[in-house]
């Protein structure tokens, strides 16, 4: 098999026909100015020694020196094996609230921010892993399914804002049995649910969900983001500007609470830990450690293929062409000359 390590530099490859455009111009023009200067009869006796045979060669030679370079620099790979890898490791989903409550700013820059910023994280660190994120608000909905494919996920959770589900509420029930359907019952992996929310649940039925849950092996995990004693849900305006806070009906600003009671609840039901979000610690990194104490299972296997560079052969070539390039003069041979002379 046959790659390259960094095909975006191939990209300037777009540049040789730029670079071949302005050899062009530039000659035409030289010729331009020549002809202005003197009659192209008299080139040969004012410009006895000038070669543009050799002026190309030399523009060639620098040119396939160009190309070949690039073509190193995207480090052409060939592949030597295939081996086949056990994929091993546990299934974790991310239950992550984006109801209006989590703009609060009681954590900074606020909830929903903080949340982001240590998900991102945990799966720059995870390895082998799978992992999804279910966003829920009054509803719940999966941003992205079990995977391994770090990059993607981070990608699919950095367009996840407030906006992500229109349902209002805080349906933290839904979220956990939308978890539990989307987890692959026929694998024999540890599955582990965390939640990530200010804790106001407004079902009802919470805590018969996290028993079933519990009942299946299912470890719940949760942090709670906030403040017990309340915080104000600021309101923007379509430039990102904070105007207002939220009213109730009376007119006056609506509080937030952090309710850590409920978190503590399920945590404990769902044998798992319950962690308060705080501005400087990161949560996620202490449940991360408490996911590595939990055995590893086999879900799979993958082929990867080993590749061996192959960049050097070309810089050969290059060091050679432009050594070349380098040495040639762009002058006419002494026998050239002589022939010429005795031909006039």
């Amino acid at each position: 098999m046959f790659r390259f390590a960094h095909s975006e530099y191939l990209y300037f490859l777009y540049l040789i026909p730029v670079i071949i455009f302005i050899y062009w111009f530039t000659q035409r023009q030289q010729i331009k100015l020549l002809k202005g200067f003197a009659n192209s009869k008299l080139h040969k006796v004012l410009f006895p020694k000038r070669s543009r045979a050799k002026s190309g060669i030399k523009f060639i030679s620098f040119l396939i020196a160009a190309v070949l370079l690039i073509f190193a620099l995207a480090n052409p790979q060939v592949g030597s094996k295939i081996e086949e890898v056990k994929q091993v490791g546990i299934d974790v989903y991310i239950l992550l609230d984006v109801s209006l409550s989590m703009t609060a700013e009681d954590i900074k820059p606020s909830r929903l921010d903080k949340a982001k910023f240590e998900i991102s994280k945990l799966i720059r660190k995870l390895q082998g892993d799978r992992i999804g994120l279910i966003v829920f608000s009054g509803q719940a909905y999966v941003q992205f399914p079990l995977t391994t494919d770090y990059s993607a996920a981070n990608l699919f959770l950095s367009a996840v804002d407030v906006t992500s589900v229109p349902q209002p509420g805080t349906a933290i029930s839904s979220a956990i049995e939308l978890a539990m359907r989307s987890f692959k019952e026929e694998a024999e992996t540890k599955k582990a649910i965390v939640v990530i929310t200010d804790g106001e649940d407004h079902e009802g039925q919470l805590k018969s969900v996290v028993e079933d849950a519990a009942s299946k092996g299912v470890n719940i995990y949760a942090i709670g983001l906030g403040d017990p004693s309340g915080a104000p849900i600021p309101i923007y305006n379509a430039a990102g500007v904070r105007t207002d806070f939220k009213k109730d009906n009376k007119g006056e600003v609506v509080l937030t609470k952090l309710d850590e009671a409920t978190l503590q609840e399920i945590t404990s039901i769902g044998n798992g830990k319950y962690y308060r979000g705080t501005n400087t610690s990161d949560e996620l990194d202490k449940i991360y450690n408490d996911l590595a104490k939990i055995e590893k299972s086999e879900f799979g296997a993958t082929k990867i293929t080993e590749y061996e560079d192959r960049f050097h052969y070309l810089l050969i070539p290059v060091i050679l062409l432009l050594l070349f390039e380098l040495l040639l003069s762009s002058n006419k041979s002494k026998m050239l000359m002589k022939i010429e002379r005795s031909e006039t």
